[in-house]
C-alpha cells in the first residue's frame, strides 16, 4: 500500500467506516521521509507533479549559515544535531530537519572576524588563558586600511554567550532550509533571546 494524502480513509465524525468509492490518486500521494543524516554528502533526484524536481538529502556534512547581526553567510561543516523541539528520537539518531539545533564549525566566521575587525574573538580568559594571535590580527596594513579597521571597532561587539562557543570552536545554529526537499542544510547562527532560550533547553 501506498502512503496516500486523502481523507476518505479516516471515519466520520460519528465513528462511521466511509464506503470506499474510488482508489488512490497519484495527486494524492506522499512520500517516505527523507530523514536526512550526516555523513559524505548524498543526494538522490524525485520527480514530482508537473515534471518538477525535489532534491532528497539522505546525507549531508555541510551548508551555508548566515550571522545575522553581522549580515554575512559562509559555508561551514555540521558537527553535530543538539536539540528538536519536536522529537527527541531525531537528535539521537543525529538527523536533520527544518528547525533542528545543530553545532556548526566556528572556523570560517572566525577567520572573517578577525579579518573584518583585526580583534580576536572566542579568546579564553582567566587563568591558563594563554595569548594566541592570528597573522590576521597583526599583519602590516596601510593606513586607510588601518583607519578603516578602527572604525569599525566600535561595532565588534559580540554577544557573551556566543563568544564562549567561538572559544570552544562550535557554535549553535538552525536549520532554515529543509534537507528533504531542496537537497541543502542551510541556517542562522543562534543570538541573543533565541540562544539564551536554546542554551536553557539543552541544560535540562
Amino acid at each position: 500500500m501506498g502512503i496516500s494524502r486523502d481523507s476518505r480513509h479516516k471515519r466520520s465524525a460519528s465513528g462511521a467506516k466511509r464506503a470506499q468509492y474510488r482508489k488512490k490518486r497519484k495527486f494524492e500521494l506522499g512520500r517516505q521521509a527523507a530523514n536526512t543524516k550526516l555523513g559524505a554528502k548524498r543526494i538522490h533526484e524525485v520527480r514530482t507533479r508537473g515534471g518538477n524536481r525535489k532534491f532528497r538529502a539522505l546525507r549531508l556534512d555541510a551548508g551555508n549559515f548566515s550571522w545575522g547581526s553581522e549580515a554575512i553567510s559562509r559555508k561551514t561543516r555540521i558537527v553535530a544535531v543538539v536539540y528538536n523541539a519536536s522529537n527527541n528520537e531525531l537528535v539521537r539518531t543525529g538527523t536533520l530537519v527544518k528547525n533542528a539545533i545543530v553545532q556548526i564549525d566556528a572556523t570560517p566566521f572566525r577567520q572573517w572576524y578577525e579579518a573584518h575587525y583585526a580583534t580576536p574573538i572566542g579568546a579564553r580568559k582567566g587563568k591558563g588563558a594563554v595569548k594566541v594571535e592570528s597573522e590576521e590580527i597583526n599583519k602590516a596594513r596601510s593606513n586607510h586600511v588601518q583607519r578603516k579597521i578602527e572604525s569599525r571597532k566600535a561595532d565588534a561587539k559580540v554577544d557573551p554567550a556566543l563568544d564562549h562557543q567561538f572559544a570552544a570552536g562550535r557554535i549553535y545554529a538552525c536549520l532554515s532550509s529543509r534537507p528533504g526537499q531542496s537537497g541543502r542544510a542551510d541556517g542562522y547562527i543562534l543570538e541573543g533571546q533565541e540562544l539564551a532560550f536554546y542554551i536553557r533547553k539543552l541544560k535540562k
